[in-house]
């Protein structure tokens, strides 16, 4: 478990379908800079659910949620890829909970959980470039762009510049 100043990011729970589906997995704004298509029922937010519990058992990913609600509103992950290197392996926030702060709380809080827990120096953030919002949010942490790579979208076969930044921890 993570705590931030408003925030909580922690393994999901099968309760937690509902939130996500509405907070998050059924908003394509959520999914557009994301490798994930939007979910379009109910039904299929429980089965969303259920495999990222499955997920979840074996990766550092968690959901996020509201600390003044409890609401699941996002999910976070990170991966350690060197003996003192790890990244974040995704973050998204529901529409409503967007430029709020939220999103440099969850960086933050990975960034400590990385540093106190995996022993890492390093962190790396990874963002596309026409994400202006998690550009600017790499930046104003401090971190340092390293390579820019042009990738393809698996959804749409669109084409977009893929940044890495990192931050000496």
């Amino acid at each position: 478990m993570i705590r931030t100043e408003n925030l909580i990011l922690d393994k999901g729970r099968f309760s937690d379908w509902k939130e996500m589906y509405y907070n998050v997995w059924s908003h394509s704004e959520s999914a557009k800079y994301m490798a994930w298509n939007i979910t379009e029922s109910e039904e299929d937010a429980k089965i969303r659910m259920l495999k990222t519990i499955v997920f979840q058992k074996v990766h550092d990913t968690y959901l996020v949620y509201e600390k003044s609600s409890g609401k699941a509103i996002g999910f976070a992950g990170v991966e350690k890829i060197g003996p003192e290197i790890c990244q974040e392996t995704g973050i998204c926030l529901g529409p409503d909970y967007v430029g709020k702060g939220l999103g440099k709380q969850v960086v933050q809080g990975l960034i400590q959980y990385c540093k106190e827990e995996l022993g890492a120096k390093e962190f790396i953030y990874s963002t596309r470039e026409e994400n202006r919002a998690s550009n600017l949010l790499a930046k104003s942490l401090g971190f340092t762009m390293i390579s820019s790579k042009l990738k393809m979208n698996e959804r749409d076969g669109r084409c977009y510049n893929f940044l890495q930044y990192s931050l000496k921890l």
